[in-house]
C-alpha cells in the first residue's frame, strides 16, 4: 500500500483521515524523498545522455508555470512578519496611513466629480452668454451700422476676449472653492474612518481576545514544527533499531522456510494447546484470486483474508495453531474502543481493516485510544506512515513493539492483548 501510494504520489482523502498526525508527517516525509530520489534519476540521465551525445524524450508538460519560493540565510523559506521585521512600521503608524490615505483617495475622488460638475455649469453660462450677446449685436445690425467692418470685427474679438478672460477668471475660483471642498471632506472622512477605529477597539477584552489568538496561532505553528521534527527523529530512530536488531529480512525466503517447517508445526500441534480455536497452520493458496485495488465491501475482505492472509498464518500465534489473543474480525472502531474501554493503558487489539488491505491496531491510552494503520498489501507487514521497518509476520510486528515504543511522541508500547467478549468471536466469519 505505502508503495502504491508512492508510485502515483497521491493518497485516497478517507485514508489520509484515518492517519495520526505523526502518520502525516512520516508519509510527507517519504514523499518528499521519492520525489527527490526521481529528479536526482532524472538528472543523471540526462547528463549521462549529455555525455554520449544523445538527447532524452521530453516530456510533455501541461504548463511552464513554476513557484521558486525565496530563501532566507538559513536557507528555508523566506517569511516576512508585518510588523516584526527590522526596519517595519508599528501596526498603529500603518494604520493611521492607510486611514489618512483612503480619506484623501476618497475626497479626491469626489472632488473630481464636484469640478467636473462646476467645469460643466461654468461652460454652458459663458456660451449662452456669448450666443446671447451676438444675437443682440445681430438684432441692433452693428454691423451695418458701421462703415468699417475691420471695427466691426476688432469689437467682437475684444468683446470675445473679455468673456474668454472672465471664464478663465470663474474657472479659477471654481478650482479653489473645489479644493477647499476637497480637503474639508477630508478630514470628515477621516475622522469618520478614526472614529470607527477607535470604537472596534474601545473594548480591552476584544483586544486581549485578540492577541490571545495570536499567540495561540504561533504556538500552533511551534508545535506542527516541532511534530515534524519528531516525526523525522522517529523515522530515523526506527531505521537504526531495525538494522540493529535485524529484523528486516527477505520476506520471500522467510515464507519458504515457513512452507519447509509446516510438517514440524503440524507435529507441535499435538503437544500444545491454546485458548482459542485450533485450526490448520497453511491454507493452500488459490491462483483463481484477484485481488481488487481496495476493499470495496466486507465479502471481499473475508475472501482476502481467507487467499492471502490464512497461508501466511496472520492472525495465529508463533509456531502453534491457536488464535493470537489480540486477534479480532472485522469489526468497527467504536467496537474495538468499546472493548478497550475498560482495560489499563498499554491494552491493544488487531482488527481487519476496510479501508486499506491490512489492519488496524487499536492502542488504550491512558486518556483515550490511537488507531494504527498495517499495511499487508505486499509480502510483509508495516505500520502505514509511521514506522518503516518491515515484517515477515504479523506477529513479528506485534512483539518487536512489546518492546520497542510505535512513536517517540506517544510512547506507545504494546503490554496486554485484549481478548474476546462475546461467543462466537468476532473472527468466526473468516474461518468459515
Amino acid at each position: 500500500m505505502l508503495q502504491q501510494i508512492l508510485h502515483d504520489a497521491y493518497i485516497d482523502p478517507e485514508l489520509l483521515a484515518e492517519l495520526s498526525d505523526v502518520q502525516k508527517y512520516i508519509l510527507f516525509y517519504k514523499l518528499r524523498e521519492e520525489q527527490l530520489r526521481r529528479w536526482r534519476e532524472r538528472e543523471a540521465q540526462e547528463a549521462l545522455a549529455q555525455a554520449e551525445g544523445r538527447r532524452l524524450p521530453k516530456t510533455k508538460r501541461v504548463s511552464d508555470k513554476h513557484i521558486q519560493w525565496l530563501l532566507g540565510a538559513d536557507g528555508e523559506v523566506w517569511v516576512w512578519i508585518m510588523g516584526e521585521g527590522p526596519g517595519d512600521k508599528p501596526y498603529e503608524e500603518i494604520s493611521e496611513e492607510l486611514i489618512t490615505e483612503r480619506a484623501r483617495l476618497q475626497a479626491q475622488r469626489e472632488a473630481k466629480e464636484l469640478w467636473k460638475q462646476k467645469e460643466a455649469e461654468i461652460t454652458k453660462k459663458f456660451r449662452d452668454a456669448l450666443a446671447n450677446e451676438k444675437a443682440r449685436i445681430l438684432a441692433e445690425k452693428w454691423k451695418v451700422e458701421m462703415e468699417d467692418h475691420k471695427a466691426a470685427k476688432v469689437l467682437e474679438e475684444r468683446i470675445h476676449e473679455e468673456f474668454k478672460r472672465k471664464e478663465e477668471e470663474e474657472r479659477k475660483r471654481g478650482e479653489e472653492q473645489i479644493c477647499l471642498q476637497e480637503e474639508r471632506r477630508a478630514k470628515e472622512l477621516y475622522w469618520t474612518l478614526k472614529q470607527a477605529q477607535m470604537q472596534s477597539h474601545t473594548s480591552e477584552k476584544e483586544e486581549r481576545e485578540w492577541e490571545e489568538q495570536l499567540r495561540r496561532s504561533k504556538a500552533a505553528d511551534e508545535e506542527r514544527s516541532r511534530g515534524a521534527q519528531r516525526a523525522l527523529d522517529e523515522y530515523r530512530r526506527h531505521s537504526l533499531r531495525t538494522i540493529q536488531k535485524g529484523t528486516v529480512a527477505g520476506l520471500s525466503t522467510m515464507f519458504q522456510e515457513l512452507g519447509q517447517s509446516h510438517q514440524q508445526e503440524a507435529r507441535l500441534c499435538h503437544h500444545l494447546s491454546g485458548s482459542g480455536p485450533t485450526l490448520p497452520l497453511m491454507v493452500p493458496l488459490s491462483r483463481a484470486w484477484k485481488r481488487p485495488l481496495r476493499p470495496v465491501s466486507r465479502a471481499v475482505i473475508v475472501q482476502w483474508f481467507k487467499e492471502e492472509q490464512l497461508p501466511r498464518r496472520a492472525c495465529f500465534e508463533r509456531n502453534t495453531a491457536s488464535i493470537a489473543p489480540w486477534f479480532h474480525g472485522i469489526i468497527t472502531r467504536e467496537d474495538a474502543e468499546d472493548l478497550l474501554e475498560n482495560m489499563t493503558e498499554g491494552a491493544f487489539l488487531v482488527r481487519v481493516s476496510e479501508k486499506i488491505w491490512g489492519y488496524t491496531l487499536s492502542y488504550r491510552m491512558q486518556q483515550g485510544f490511537k488507531h494504527f494503520l498495517v499495511d499487508a498489501s505486499g509480502d510483509f507487514y508495516s505500520f502505514l506512515g509511521v514506522d518503516p521497518n518491515r515484517h515477515a509476520t504479523l506477529t513479528d510486528l506485534i512483539d518487536f513493539h512489546k518492546e520497542e515504543i510505535i512513536t517517540v511522541s506517544g510512547g506507545e508500547l504494546l503490554q496486554e492483548p485484549c481478548g474476546q467478549r462475546d461467543s462466537p468471536p468476532d473472527y468466526h466469519l473468516l474461518f468459515e
